[in-house]
């Protein structure tokens, strides 16, 4: 689809002249451009996206979740010596007319970002300081919406992470077979079927009150996280556009997934697939100390089996999309999200091997967040 960024960015209340728009970052869901802009000779930038509403349903609640967070993240950080809000969190440009987005005559809908200078997100975790910073930085964005007031924040995509709804996609699945596949994929259905019980863990203690809901991120890949080129810490979190209430663990649960294994995620030789120790730890410290002072005894308790959640939740629904035919995730072969899923069930498969060792680890973790927790921070905070 061609865009015309120029005549985008004319509907924004941006106090410079625009200048050009190249295509920007590794996403695969919206459409975004690092914007150029001229301010008395001196150069801007800003980015632009184009919200995908297919996913996103409803782009404007989306927007409000957005705005609500990060307004009250930024009141907390204007509050704090040393900090720096303009580069530590996300800040909407308003339109001309004071939304949060502009819809064209094309019926998309547009919004802009601030841009950070001086700070990168990375797609592969090559080291476990990388593993830690993010980690205490998506902690440390719970702990600071932890208390927003108000109503509950939309639900961008509902039951995102609600593992027994998979579960009853995955079987719906199953039982029609409409591509034929089930019989191909027979050893990864039954993987997950046998662990059936283990799919309401969380939800079921979010019913009862033993978990408390949380305001989280939901989508802690590695590259949600901008570092600092030079002093390599976290800066700022961002792609907020599934951040709604839900539970803490889901948020711990995916860092698990996504930086704590030694595989890429669609690894055909399972025997690469094992648990990456050395980030695992390196993700509990950072977590715990960024979260430091709001988790409950439970949440602790539940992180090692997080991680298993999450995968197990990820994998069901990679399994599901392949026994469909491939209908929501893009794929690059035949197979392909057979491939993922295998990798992710795999994976839990190791982490129940070693889960006395993961607890061991996270038990330390929380033993020296808890004797180390500071009373107020004054390094950067993310957003």
């Amino acid at each position: 689809m061609h865009h015309k960024p120029a005549e985008i960015a004319a509907q924004f209340d941006v106090p410079a002249r625009f200048v050009d728009a190249v295509p920007y970052g590794s996403g695969h869901i919206n459409d975004t451009y690092l914007s150029r802009w001229d301010r008395h000779g001196l150069c801007v930038r800003y980015i632009i996206q184009r919200i995908n509403h297919q996913v996103f349903k409803e782009p404007e609640r989306l927007m409000e979740n957005i705005d609500r967070v990060t307004r009250h993240i930024r009141g907390k950080l204007d509050l704090t010596p040393g900090a720096n809000p303009d580069r530590e969190c996300l800040s909407i440009l308003r339109t001309r007319d004071g939304t949060l987005v502009h819809v064209d005559d094309q019926g998309d809908y547009w919004r802009l970002y601030n841009f950070i200078d001086g700070a990168r997100s990375y797609d592969v975790c090559t080291a476990p300081h990388q593993a830690y910073e993010a980690a205490k930085a998506f902690g440390r964005f719970q702990r600071l919406v932890a208390d927003l007031p108000g109503a509950r924040l939309h639900d961008t995509i509902p039951f995102f992470h609600h593992t027994p709804r998979r579960l009853q996609a995955l079987e719906q699945a199953v039982r029609a077979d409409s591509h034929g596949r089930c019989a191909e994929a027979r050893e990864a259905i039954d993987f997950v079927f046998a662990r059936a019980e283990f799919t309401s863990i969380v939800t079921a203690l979010l019913d009862r009150g033993v978990l408390p809901e949380r305001i989280t991120h939901n989508d802690t890949k590695l590259n949600n996280v901008l570092i600092d080129e030079q002093t390599q810490r976290a800066v700022c979190v961002i792609d907020l556009d599934t951040v709604m209430n839900g539970s803490a663990l889901y948020d711990f649960g995916d860092m698990v997934r996504t930086c704590g294994r030694t595989s890429e995620e669609d690894e055909r030789d399972l025997a690469k697939v094992q648990v990456n120790l050395d980030a695992f730890e390196a993700l509990a410290r950072g977590y715990l100390e960024g979260a430091a002072g709001f988790l409950a005894p439970a949440e602790v308790e539940l992180l090692v089996a997080s991680g298993r959640l999450i995968t197990l939740t990820i994998g069901i629904r990679f399994l599901t999309d392949f026994l469909a035919g491939d209908v929501y995730f893009k794929i690059h072969r035949p197979g392909h999200n057979l491939d993922r899923a295998r990798v992710h069930f795999r994976l839990i498969a190791e982490m129940e091997k070693i889960e006395a060792r993961m607890q061991a680890i996270v038990d330390r973790a929380a033993a020296w967040s808890s004797a180390h927790s500071p009373s107020h921070e004054h390094r950067p905070h993310s957003c």
